[in-house]
């Protein structure tokens, strides 16, 4: 399994050096976007609609848009100075709280941890204080350049870190629209309604529970290539050297042609007239 981070858990005196992994996978079945006229992949670039041209990566620099297209530039040096700076503190766990005291609406990722080298006894340690209290652990980390707030508690026999939102990343309830407020429901229909809730409850079985979307598209997608409904991108041609060679040429003489000075006209003779002749011999 891949190792996202490596750092320490502490809690009091105690330090806990582990290791961090993804515990979820996106299983989302990702569809390219086609040229309909030659089924080649679209390209997406990025370009500076100011120059109109394309933006290679290193003339990219970040920025922070504290008004409308007023920035305030960062550059790399200083990011990664403070992202190290934060990212050599230990994990320190700050409190301990019960799961159930924190709505589902505040958690977001979930990662496995693995004690490093020598951490296998205070990792231990820690598990077990955790599973015999029934408490989780708060503390802060950093992941992605991102100071996140988690928490750390077991998950069958392994620990567990789950960052959460920070509370003003949560969204007021107050702001959702046309949430009624009191309403009187008739006590028949809700008798139902707990009826029906008692008739469909059971034991959380996580196995059973399958994406019906995803199955059925790479049921459709195995059919069709296994009957051949595929198609293949046409490539971009290459760069032939002698088509090159006569277009440099060509283009060449087309502009030594345009630069060519143009030859002078030679002056024409006036011809004289009978009368100018006359004011001549005079």
């Amino acid at each position: 399994m891949h190792t996202m981070w490596k750092g320490t858990i502490s809690f009091g005196l105690v330090n806990i050096p582990v290791k961090m992994h993804a515990a979820t996978e996106n299983k989302d079945v990702k569809l390219r976007q086609l040229h309909k006229e030659c089924q080649s992949p679209i390209k997406y670039q990025r370009v500076c609609p100011v120059c109109d041209r394309e933006v290679e990566n290193d003339e990219i620099v970040k920025a922070y848009e504290y008004a409308k297209n007023k920035f305030v530039v960062l550059d790399n040096e200083e990011l990664e100075a403070l992202k190290k700076e934060q990212e050599d503190k230990s994990v320190e766990i700050v409190d301990f709280v019960k799961l159930e005291e924190i709505d589902p609406i505040y958690f977001e990722r979930s990662y496995y941890l693995s004690p490093n080298e020598g951490g296998g006894k205070a990792y231990g340690l820690l598990r077990a204080a955790l599973e015999d209290t029934g408490k989780i652990g708060i503390a802060k980390m950093i992941i992605r350049s991102k100071e996140q707030l988690a928490v750390i508690r077991v998950y069958q026999n392994t620990l567990v870190v789950e960052t959460i939102h920070y509370p003003d990343e949560v969204r007021q309830v107050q702001d959702v629209p046309n949430v009624p407020q009191e309403v009187e429901t008739p006590k028949k229909e809700l008798d139902t309604a707990k009826m029906l809730i008692d008739q469909l409850t059971t034991e959380f079985e996580p196995e059973k529970y399958k994406d019906d979307y995803r199955t059925a598209l790479l049921e459709l997608i195995e059919e069709k290539r296994n009957n051949e409904q595929v198609v293949t991108g046409e490539e971009k041609p290459k760069p032939d050297n002698v088509t090159n060679l006569m277009d440099a040429l060509q283009a060449s003489l087309d502009r030594a042609q345009k630069d060519k000075p143009k030859p002078k006209q030679p002056k024409r003779k006036t011809k004289t007239t009978g009368t100018q002749k006359k004011k001549i011999a005079k």
